[in-house]
């Protein structure tokens, strides 16, 4: 009986050896037979997860292809609980790469999702940090996830900040462009995200599949322009104890802008460091009442609707009442007889007011509707303001509304909108659509930005005409600091009031010039603003001085002969 049990042991014994072999067996084949990949997929299975990745921005160029905006790597740090090992070793290193808490550190290692974002973005140093304390013997950081992420750089630091805007995330953590051309062209230069896989485990790991670059856009600004206008405004700024400023140079002929400033800016690689100016881009957004600037779309009325030729005659009694309100000139004078040319050069307020109260209300307002004041340009950036026109109809519109706004008082206008409507001045009276973008290149695919026109607000008789009457009016006027030897030069000053309750200041001004050159065949239009300028309240002792400093440079960096040896090669040609 005893042998019986001993012998049905031993078969149990053996069985019990023969199924743990075939267990080894089977877990050897496994391994290291034909079914290896089962083990590979399922590790590959649990090490990584689904996720939304961004491509990197679009570059932004010059119209020379000189490098505004680009991307250099930051980092994205997470960590992934379930594969965290040594939690201690995680937690101590995180906190030191991170500035941050080991509580909140503690708190992301032990919680129960899949991922937790625990910093982004950081630079690229804080990247390379963790990743040599992960090769550091003894130091084990599994679990912990670092993904690449591109990160705007900005090469010129302020150089074209207003314009340019600035990259920052939202709510939802993804990278937005704010403000200019980032933030109006964001989706372009943003591409589209695609879903992947990332693997969590190691370090710098890329998405399957990688998502294609947002576009590239190429700017009509001219990176030179831009670095010579900024240099100026600044120093215009600190001269005449400006509060603010700002310069928009345009050529006249397309619409291009190639230079836009505004006095103080800021850096966009460091856009959260101090408060940002306000405005952002105060040639687009700044809206201003312009003062005497605005006289050149009154006498562009009154000459196109043939009211007055430049020799038409005026007397200047130094007072005129419009609407129940007396209105003055600039100085309190009277200037007795003087023609529509010397109504410019001496910039009487009077004969403004008889102008636009002769021609009466729906024709002065109706050029002022075709030159776009009241309305947006439409222009490719963010945050453009459309300016005001009050017109007859309007409850806060009143009968002396008529004489006032003939002047640029009582009107209010971007630097843009202004520069836009005079533009028609410059260019044989087509105004052209202001822009921004040249060129969208987007991998294989181009496209090229068409010249267009708004309109023709006045003939092109009349723009010559008053091209040459504010070119006489300079070289014969105040503002002699504008002019540019060899150069025939037009333009026009102003000394805008700034409003405040109860009326407007009386001891500070906005002094602006608005000018264009060469008249024959202008090559660019410049607005110079200065805000409460403390050195003197007029714009020909401020704004006209700066536009004549920024002209004499432009001339040669344009590389525009003089008149004499431009008429000289166009005699020459057969």
């Amino acid at each position: 009986m005893q042998e019986a049990i001993f012998s049905r042991m031993r078969w149990v014994t053996v069985g019990l050896a023969l199924v743990a072999a075939l267990v080894v067996f089977q877990l050897v084949r496994i391994q290291f037979g034909s079914d290896t990949g089962y083990f590979r997929d399922l590790g590959a299975e649990v090490s990584q997860q689904p996720r939304e990745f961004a491509p990197a921005r679009g570059r932004i160029f010059d119209r020379d292809d000189e490098l505004l905006a680009t991307n250099d790597v930051q980092y994205e740090v997470g960590i992934n609980p379930n594969f965290v090992i040594a939690p201690e070793q995680v937690t101590r290193v995180l906190a030191e790469a991170l500035g941050k808490p080991e509580s909140e550190i503690e708190a992301a290692v032990a919680s129960n999702d899949r991922y937790v974002l625990v910093a982004r973005p950081v630079t690229a140093e804080v990247g390379e940090y963790i990743k040599r304390a992960s090769a550091t013997d003894g130091i084990n950081l599994n679990g912990v996830s670092l993904t690449p992420i591109a990160h705007r750089a900005y090469p010129g630091g302020v150089l074209g900040a207003g314009t340019l805007g600035f990259v920052g995330y939202n709510q939802l953590n993804n990278q937005v462009g704010y403000y200019g051309v980032e933030g109006f062209y964001n989706d372009l230069l943003s591409g589209k995200s695609v879903q992947g896989i990332e693997q969590l485990v190691p370090f710098d790991t890329q998405p399957n599949p990688v998502p294609a670059q947002g576009a590239d856009l190429v700017l009509t600004i001219d990176r030179d322009i831009q670095f010579l206008v900024e240099g100026i405004l600044k120093d215009a700024v600190t001269r005449y104890g400006a509060q603010s400023g700002t310069i928009v140079v345009m050529d006249p002929k397309t619409g291009e802008i190639l230079a836009m400033a505004s006095n103080p800016s800021f850096d966009p690689n460091n856009y959260g460091v101090s408060p940002l100016p306000e405005p952002l881009n105060s040639g687009v957004t700044g809206q201003y009442e312009p003062g005497s600037t605005f006289k050149v779309l009154t006498m562009a009325a009154a000459l196109d609707s043939g009211l007055v030729n430049p020799n038409s005659p005026f007397n200047d009694s130094g007072v005129i009442e419009v609407g129940g309100a007396q209105i003055r000139n600039w100085d309190g004078g009277a200037w007795g007889a003087v023609d529509m040319t010397g109504c410019m050069r001496h910039s009487l307020n009077v004969c403004m007011a008889y102008l636009s109260t002769s021609m009466g209300a729906n024709t002065f307002y109706d050029y002022m509707r075709s030159f776009g004041i009241g309305s947006k340009t439409n222009v490719d950036l963010s945050a453009e303001s459309p300016g005001h026109l009050k017109v007859p109809g309007d409850p806060d519109w009143f009968d002396s509304d008529l004489g006032t706004n003939a002047f640029g008082q009582g009107v209010a206008v971007t630097p843009l909108q202004l520069l836009t409507a005079i533009g028609a001045v410059a260019n044989d009276g087509v105004m052209m659509q202001p822009h921004i973008l040249k060129e969208v290149r987007n991998g294989d695919a181009s496209h090229t930005t068409s010249i267009q026109p708004l309109g023709q607000p006045i003939t092109a008789d009349t723009a010559r005409t008053l091209s040459a009457m504010l070119a006489t009016s300079l070289e014969t006027g105040e503002a002699q600091d504008a002019l540019v030897p060899g150069y025939r030069i037009a333009g026009k000053t102003g000394t805008a009031s700034i409003p405040v309750p109860g009326g407007y200041d009386e001891t500070q001004t906005i002094a602006s010039f608005v000018g264009w050159g060469p008249i024959d065949d202008p090559k660019f239009l410049v607005l110079v603003r200065l805000d409460r300028p403390s050195a003197s309240i007029w714009g020909s002792e401020t704004a006209a001085p700066t536009f004549g400093v920024l002209a004499r440079r432009l001339v040669v960096l344009m590389q525009i002969p003089p008149d004499d040896v431009r008429v000289q090669m166009a005699a020459a040609q057969p």
